[in-house]
């Protein structure tokens, strides 16, 4: 497990506390469509506020590339966070001078602040040890509980962590620690299940979860690609014929590595891809030429499902089918209602995130019923993949 200091090691109680969030949240028609980071970051402000810190809150909103973007302002935020704690929150025009500085004066013990979108400066994403410094002149200690953006090497990730003491908040513990145990120290057997469209934008992942987990299952349409590969004819299916190489050097390597590569051996095919056409199942070797594979059959379901029940622990990334048009979603449906059901009855750890598969938990109606589901994105995916996360390793860095 990654040494980092926590909450735990933290006395609050009169310490001007800097709290980098994640609070770039969905909106639509300037109303919030998704609560789930505001939600998830609560307890972390609760419980520095009770403790009687001064929070500062910091965080970036869309993408305004260092102008100050009045649609991008942080502001409407304040009233949510509110709600949300049923406390009050300030907000502060700007995140650093003489504005930050001033609303930071006012706070009393248990006050809290949100600045306005750090990215207004263009500092931010280029990690500008003179923003960094500004951040830090507001506060006495930093708390890092935006996992989501520890991907990023940014001013208010990375360079502030090492001008003050640095501690993980409530939500970057949670994910820190449930991504251990998918695949720092996990319990064996573990299975991966992958999904998505292409094999490229997965290389790595692939690459690295290939030499830790014991069982790696392929699906969505980057399972064609791994077909197409052995010389199964995929009809019209959607697939990367400039990966086929690739894709059987990914499954030699995972062989040599003593990891189980699961693919399918029946499809679910339509002549078009819409809303409940007319399908067929069919075996991998029988794919009509005018068809296209959407979705996994039965018998793979089944295939998945017995190494679940023999497996501890499960990482997953990815729908097995092109699960948001009906019928297409029936095999990730029946694979997440039997992970859930294995969590109950058999103890299965199960961690799941990236891209569209909080959407595909959701759909199935197991998102509460996962071990743990992870929001952040890019940064679960770049973990998975085995790389360094820059916003982690100035937390682990303040330890030594």
């Amino acid at each position: 497990m990654p040494a980092f200091r926590t909450l735990d090691d933290l006395d609050a109680q009169g310490q001007r506390v800097l709290l980098r969030a994640d609070l770039n949240v969905p909106v639509r028609d300037g109303q919030i469509s998704d609560f789930t980071r505001i939600e998830r970051l609560c307890p972390t402000i609760k419980e520095l506020s009770d403790k009687g810190a001064k929070v500062i809150i910091c965080s970036h909103f869309d993408r305004p590339k260092g102008k100050v973007v009045p649609e991008m302002s942080l502001k409407p935020l304040a009233a949510a966070l509110e709600k949300a704690l049923n406390k009050p929150v300030a907000f502060a025009d700007d995140c650093v001078g003489p504005v930050a500085e001033a609303a930071v004066a006012k706070l009393a013990d248990g006050d809290i602040l949100l600045l306005e979108n750090t990215r207004f400066h263009a500092g931010e994403e280029k990690n500008d040890p003179a923003l960094a410094q500004g951040l830090a002149k507001l506060a006495d200690v930093y708390v890092n509980d935006a996992f989501s953006a520890a991907h990023r090497a940014h001013a208010s990730t990375e360079g502030v962590a090492r001008l003050l003491p640095a501690y993980a908040g409530r939500l970057m513990q949670q994910e820190l620690e449930a991504l251990d145990a998918a695949l720092g120290t996990p319990s064996r057997p573990v299975v991966a299940i992958v999904g998505g469209a292409k094999v490229s934008t997965k290389l790595d992942l692939i690459g690295n979860l290939s030499r830790k987990v014991d069982v790696l299952v392929i699906g969505g349409a980057m399972a064609n690609t791994f077909l197409a590969a052995q010389g199964y004819s995929v009809g019209k299916s959607l697939q990367e014929a400039e990966m086929h190489e690739t894709a059987l050097r990914m499954l030699e390597e995972a062989k040599a590595a003593n990891c189980k590569v699961l693919l399918p051996v029946d499809l679910v095919v339509a002549s078009e891809f819409k809303p409940n056409p007319a399908t067929r199942t069919v075996a991998i070797d029988s794919v009509p030429a005018d068809m296209m594979a959407l979705d996994v059959g039965p018998e793979t379901v089944e295939a998945i499902e017995a190494e679940l029940r023999k497996a501890s622990t499960l990482v997953w990334n990815g729908p097995l089918g092109a699960f948001e048009t009906p019928p297409f979603d029936t095999a990730t449906v029946a694979v997440a209602q039997t992970v859930a059901s294995l969590g109950t009855s058999a103890g299965l750890k199960s961690i799941g995130g990236g891209g569209d598969t909080v959407s595909a938990l959701r759909h199935a109606g197991v998102l509460d019923r996962m071990t743990y589901v992870s929001t952040a994105g890019g940064a679960f995916l770049e973990w998975l993949e085995g790389k360094t996360l820059p916003g982690v390793a100035a937390l682990e860095a303040a330890v030594g």
